[in-house]
């Protein structure tokens, strides 16, 4: 039921896109680099300049800002989204985070990367970014987040975001859902939190992530509904 509840709910990913996909988004791959371009390249409508799966910043802002304020002795403390697209995750929490972050957004569509690299510049028609907090950073980098290797050495992140890429990436296998899982959690602090959001129901995603986080705790807080769908929030915390 989460997999067609999933489907169903993906043609409502293009609302804000000048045009539509040529292709039904349910019908393809979400692992492919070239959909996500194609995607990332397509004007916005509106004042809106990004675009979010499943919600953005303003709805997790409650679950992240608490996590922010216990781990600040890290300061400014190091956050990665993985997949981050052209999301409001990274930007919202570099202009609205009080506590002083250095936001990492990394992206396998080189197209997506630089729209937000001219976004935080000010393009887009937009005003340059502003930080929340005076000691706050944000970057942008094109990397394969199921290879981070070239981003970030092991435990060098407090914080991991991954806004529906587990989603993405298992419509290409599992396999390669695990290796992403890997590739986080090698680069999570070991008193770090990494949190998955996903539409995916816990009985589906839960033994996934127990399998593949061994010694890591796993738990889930349900989120929403917005826009009439339930979300969910797995964290997965090392173990103090």
């Amino acid at each position: 039921m989460a997999a067609l509840r999933r489907m169903l709910h993906l043609p409502s990913l293009m609302m804000g896109m000048c045009h539509p996909f040529p292709d039904s988004l349910a019908g393809s791959c979400l692992a492919d680099r070239c959909l996500w371009d194609r995607l990332h390249a397509q004007p916005r409508l509106g004042t809106v300049p990004t675009f979010d799966w499943f919600f953005g910043y303003e709805e997790v802002q409650g679950l992240l800002l608490p996590l922010l304020q216990e781990a600040r002795a890290a300061t400014p403390l190091r956050v990665l989204d993985v997949g981050c697209g052209t999301s409001s995750l990274c930007t919202g929490l570099y202009t609205k985070s009080p506590h002083p972050v250095d936001v990492l957004g990394v992206d396998f569509s080189p197209v997506a990367v630089a729209y937000m690299n001219s976004l935080l510049e000010g393009g887009q028609g937009q005003t340059p970014l502003c930080p929340g907090h005076p000691a706050s950073s944000l970057h942008f980098m094109h990397a394969d987040a199921q290879n981070l290797g070239s981003v970030a050495s092991s435990g060098s992140f407090q914080l991991l975001l991954d806004k529906g890429t587990w989603d993405a990436v298992a419509r290409g296998g599992l396999p390669r859902a695990y290796q992403l899982l890997s590739e986080c959690l090698r680069v999570l602090n070991p008193q770090g939190t990494l949190i998955q959001f996903s539409d995916e129901d816990p009985d589906v995603r839960l033994p996934c992530l127990e399998q593949g986080s061994c010694g890591w705790a796993v738990t889930v807080q349900e989120l929403g509904p917005f826009k009439g769908i339930t979300y969910f929030a797995y964290l997965i915390q090392g173990c103090h």
